[in-house]
């Protein structure tokens, strides 16, 4: 669990950009929603399943560390 002062982001964007990849297309690859993957990109998820982020970071030739990062709380 973060500490108090920071949250997790989610680099989802970062990393598709740099891979020349639309969100759609990676919906279709690791066979999630496109709404649940938009939810992930916005830091509005509250849970994900290993599943599915080892099928991300499949697709995306990454790792967790490069797809979840934790950044200060904005305020603390």
């Amino acid at each position: 669990m973060p500490a108090d002062d920071s949250d997790i982001h989610c680099r989802l964007d970062e990393l598709l950009e740099a891979r020349g990849m639309t969100l759609t297309e990676l919906s279709r690859v690791v066979g999630v929603s496109l709404v649940n993957l938009s939810v992930l990109k916005n830091d509005r998820a509250r849970a994900i399943r290993f599943s599915t982020l080892t099928a991300i970071c499949d697709a995306l030739d990454c790792q967790v560390g490069d797809l979840l990062v934790t950044v200060p709380r904005a305020g603390a």
